[in-house]
């Protein structure tokens, strides 16, 4: 049966390997839950299930990651339910906790400009290093979608960048001639590297010559971000929540905002709406009728 659910979110979910895997590893806690128990997964009622639950609060995980399992959970019942395992899905009623919205850091345009300024170009990776970070913060991607970028991906005389994101799906961003500019110079050391075998559509390359790894990208952002002397706490996902923030106080709409992001709902793009409550104050008093003469 569990062998069927991971085919299943594979094939007809079509989830990335990590997405999968994090899947599993939150069902598993409910399997764990009821062999403690001496429950049959499906024969579960929506009163064991929200005991289930409330071990978890129990347990003191954070608010977020209980709804995640919940989340995984509600999957492996949609699947037996369509299976014909059960007749009837007991995680309709099934309430996940409230959760804080949590803001993550956001870098202005100026920060961004340190964070590059902080890059060290005569180093064989600085003009990599620096495209990096320009075409996360020009196109909002997501580290994964970055690691994976092809140079088949970059549509220059069109201006576009097509984006395999979440669930194998494809989307295009406009890719500004800024971020070009820097692709190019890196373009120009990469050229007289040596590159590993099945790696040479790869964009953004390690020493020797394979595509970078998330960690390695998230270790470098920190480091400049110290060397830029910036407090903030950041990592790669700062230079995509700075995108939204930046197109949306520049007047995009959340719809337009939610394309680029690649988000499927409209409700994980409003995270996105906040804006700096001294920018709010100065808009309403120059655009507000009582306050124009």
């Amino acid at each position: 049966m569990i062998r069927k659910f991971r085919r299943y979110l594979r094939l007809q979910r079509g989830l990335s390997e990590n997405t999968l895997e994090a899947y599993m590893h939150d069902v598993g806690k409910l399997m764990a839950w009821c062999e403690a128990e001496e429950k049959d997964i499906v024969q579960l009622s929506l009163d064991d299930l929200q005991t289930f639950s409330s071990s978890l609060f129990d347990l003191g995980i954070a608010p977020s990651t209980h709804a995640r399992i919940l989340c995984g959970v509600r999957s492996l019942y949609q699947f037996l339910e369509l299976d014909g395992y059960i007749e009837q899905d007991p995680t309709e009623l099934l309430e996940s906790p409230i959760q804080n919205k949590h803001l993550p850091e956001v870098l202005s345009t100026a920060e961004v400009d340190k964070l590059e300024e902080a890059i060290d170009l005569s180093k064989w990776e600085g003009h990599r290093n620096r495209a990096i970070i320009e075409v996360l913060f020009s196109c909002g991607l997501r580290v994964s979608e970055l690691v994976a970028l092809t140079l088949s991906q970059i549509y220059e005389e069109e201006g576009f960048v097509r984006v395999m994101g979440k669930g194998s799906k494809e989307r295009l961003v406009p890719i500004g001639k800024k971020a070009i500019r820097e692709l190019h110079l890196w373009y120009d050391d990469r050229c007289h590297m040596k590159i590993k075998k099945g790696e040479e559509d790869y964009v953004f390359l390690n020493r020797r010559g394979a595509h970078l790894t998330r960690t390695m990208i998230l270790i470098m952002i920190k480091q400049y971000a110290l060397d830029a002397g910036i407090q903030k706490t950041i990592s790669p996902h700062t230079l995509r929540h700075s995108f939204a923030t930046a197109l949306l106080e520049g007047g995009a709409s959340l719809r337009a905002i939610q394309a680029m992001l690649g988000h499927e709902k409209i409700g994980t793009t409003e995270i996105y709406t906040h804006i700096d409550m001294s920018t709010l104050r100065t808009e309403i008093l120059e655009h507000h009728p009582r306050n124009i003469k």
